[in-house]
């Protein structure tokens, strides 16, 4: 099958004409470093015309960046190819057989993680908008995370289906997940090693091809289809599974009384060969659109590809299913210090204002999707607190309103609450914030590590933070 994919690929010639459908916050940066690239002739980025996202189609045909937040260099690489007449973002799909390379870039989220349901629904109306204009000797690139075995299952079989050619005979098929992070993704995207899985070498070597070109320090390292799967799925659940670790050990911290800054400074001292560990940071709870369901893509990959095949310990549970449960957990204990610091107030949660501090998931950007802070404000309602909500960089949220002036948000609070590590957060001042709160004694519970503990506690504050059981049960000042 490889050789008569060849024979059409080299029929086609080299890579000239790139689409990237899904103009999100891996597709948005992907296009344009294609578009950047002076071998490829033009980049085409697809966005359905929809009422939540179509206005980002214009946006990028102006030259204008729909992500907020601090993103280095996007805006002025949009600007630079849109100028150059290089990318060009429509909601067009036939332009897809103009094409030589498609990618997807679509979210994959559960419709119900208990039962591993993945709703893969928008990644299949990609799939088929990209399977009805298909052409043979093009190269389709799956970028989303997906469950393992996804590729070489269903995506091939829509493709198949829609376009009437066979993968590996016909077209080329492969699996190239991203690896980036808000806040550098045009760096992320350039310097990490691209991970790149065809379901044959014809087509590993082609998405190669696609990809070499826009890597400055990042290398290939090419897999098969279900191993680069694997990959990108165990690199956001070992991530979570490190988080977990840490929030833990903050948990443990704050029960014995102890500072977990301290016990991760002095593990993380101990250098040398042979010794490697990864202290993360514990934290408020785990937000984003990966880390949050990417450890359920690969629990449902072995039980649908190694059903029957696992050897593991009878009767236990899943290692990385647990480190999932203690992060969605953070948000519980962040309600739980939020209440005791009432308390040694003498107030209850049931009628207190909070003021919200962050609903991104991570600082300095506008990525509201799946943040901690989300549960944390469904809990707080329902034990009929006010929460208000701050934000300096997220627009909107559907069903929750977002206050963009910070005094308004901090204004006859009774507890201020942190849960972004934004950087206007890291320098809010004691006084200026008990004076805004206009009570004799706020409570402020620090998720993120970001203030200093002493200097609110000498001004009169209620202090609770994330594993800080040397400062949580401090003194009252007078």
């Amino acid at each position: 099958m490889s050789s008569h994919v060849s024979q059409k690929i080299a029929e086609r010639g080299a890579i000239k004409k790139i689409g990237v459908v899904g103009m999100g916050y891996v597709g948005i940066p992907a296009a344009m470093l294609f578009a950047d690239v002076v071998q490829f002739e033009k980049v085409y980025g697809f966005q359905r015309e929809s009422a939540t996202s179509g206005y980002k189609i214009e946006m990028l045909n102006r030259g204008e960046s729909p992500l907020k937040g601090e993103e280095p260099g996007l805006e002025d690489l949009i600007e630079k190819v849109v100028d150059a007449g290089k990318f060009e973002c429509t909601s067009d799909f036939s332009r897809i057989a103009e094409l030589d390379a498609v990618t997807l870039s679509i979210q994959t989220p559960f419709l119900n993680k208990r039962d591993l349901l993945p709703n893969f629904s928008a990644l299949k109306e990609g799939l088929k908008n990209v399977g009805r204009y298909l052409r043979p000797g093009m190269l389709v690139v799956l970028e989303s995370t997906v469950t393992p075995g996804t590729t070489a299952g269903f995506a091939r079989e829509i493709l198949e289906k829609e376009s009437g050619l066979t993968a590996g005979t016909d077209f080329a098929l492969a699996h190239a997940p991203e690896r980036v992070m808000v806040g550098r993704l045009l760096r992320n995207l350039r310097e990490h090693d691209r991970i790149v899985g065809g379901i044959d070498e014809a087509s590993t070597l082609r998405a190669t091809e696609l990809y070499s070109p826009i890597l400055t320090t990042g290398k290939v390292i090419p897999m098969s289809a279900t191993a680069a799967e694997v990959t990108k799925t165990t690199e956001n659940t070992f991530r979570d599974l490190q988080i977990a670790a840490m929030n833990e050990l903050a948990l443990y911290c704050e029960a014995m009384g102890i500072n977990v800054y301290d016990v991760r400074t002095g593990v993380d001292s101990l250098k040398g060969e042979g010794i490697t560990r990864a202290m993360l940071w514990p934290g408020a709870g785990v937000g984003g659109h990966c880390l949050t369901k990417d450890t359920y893509h690969l629990e449902r990959g072995v039980q649908v590809l190694g059903k029957d095949l696992l050897d593991y310990p009878a009767g236990e549970p899943s290692l990385y299913v647990l480190a999932r449960h203690v992060n969605d957990f953070m948000p519980v204990h962040m309600l739980n210090l939020t209440r005791q610091g009432l308390k040694r107030v003498g107030k209850q949660l049931s009628g207190a204002r909070i003021a919200l501090l962050g609903w991104a998931f991570i600082a300095n950007s506008d990525d509201a999707r799946d943040p901690p802070s989300e549960p944390f404000r469904e809990q707080a309602i329902t034990a009929g607190a006010r929460v208000v909500v701050h934000d300096p960089w997220v627009r909107s949220v559907p069903g929750v309103e977002i206050e963009h002036d910070l005094s308004r948000v901090l204004s006859q609070a009774d507890a201020v609450v942190i849960f972004t590590g934004h950087s206007q957060y890291r320098s809010l001042d004691p006084l200026t914030v008990k004076k805004l709160c206009e009570t004799s004694r706020p409570v402020i519970v620090d998720g993120r590590n970001v203030i200093d503990p002493d200097a609110f506690i000498r001004n009169g504050f209620v202090y609770k933070g994330i594993g800080r059981g040397d400062k949580n049960g401090h003194p009252l000042a007078e």
